[in-house]
């Protein structure tokens, strides 16, 4: 066999070789992803849940959606969240989560330092006042999102997700999935509490 025809032959195992290795990298990588977010949560107490958000530290998107209807409750526009601080909870009848996060999200509405509203998403009416009617309404005010629009421009990954949001207009937080007693007392409950003492700091300049 020539000398080039060696080289060539060469070339293709080495070629075969390399793309034999490339699902073997892929699970590498998705393999030390996992590992890390096991490690953070486990041994660094991370709720891997708390998803970041490119929203976070800018203003919330306008809201303008119309009341639930027969819920007895304020239609969730901007001027329902301004001035107070805020949690925005996207929830659904349909949604199991957000059945098994409800009770959690009632307590919420207790603490008078909380406005608690919510978005309705993708849901029928009918369906989501059986929802409230069963479980209690927590909210001060809920728009319906029939289509998913307002959804989409907070961002939303799935639901239930929250988004806490200051006085002005802020966003600080944001949660995916349901409130669990964890998630609340290593990612909610310190957000609003730094948020209440940055107010106050503002309050008395």
């Amino acid at each position: 066999m020539s000398e080039p025809a060696i080289e060539e032959k060469a070339s293709k195992g080495i070629g075969r070789y390399a793309l034999a290795l490339v699902p073997l990298a892929v699970f590498a990588v998705i393999a030390g992803t996992a590992a890390k977010m096991l490690y953070e949560q486990d041994v660094n107490g991370k709720n891997v849940s708390d998803i970041p958000s490119a929203l976070i530290g800018t203003r919330s998107p306008v809201l303008d959606l119309p009341a639930l209807d027969g819920s007895n409750t304020a239609p969730l526009t901007t001027t329902a969240i301004s001035g107070r601080l805020t949690l925005v909870n996207v929830f659904a009848s349909w949604c199991v989560p957000c059945r098994q996060e409800h009770p959690i999200l009632k307590e919420l509405s207790k603490d008078p330092r909380l406005n608690v509203v919510g978005i309705n998403y993708k849901d029928k009416n009918e369906n989501a006042l059986r929802f409230l009617g069963e479980l209690g309404n927590p909210y001060k005010a809920i728009g319906v999102d029939p289509n998913g629009k307002a959804a989409i421009d907070w961002g939303v990954y799935g639901i239930p997700e929250s988004y806490l949001v200051a006085a002005d207009g802020t966003i600080l937080y944001k949660k995916v999935g349901p409130f669990d007693p964890q998630s609340l007392e290593n990612g909610l409950f310190p957000a609003i509490e730094k948020a209440l003492a940055a107010a106050e700091v503002t309050t008395t300049k």
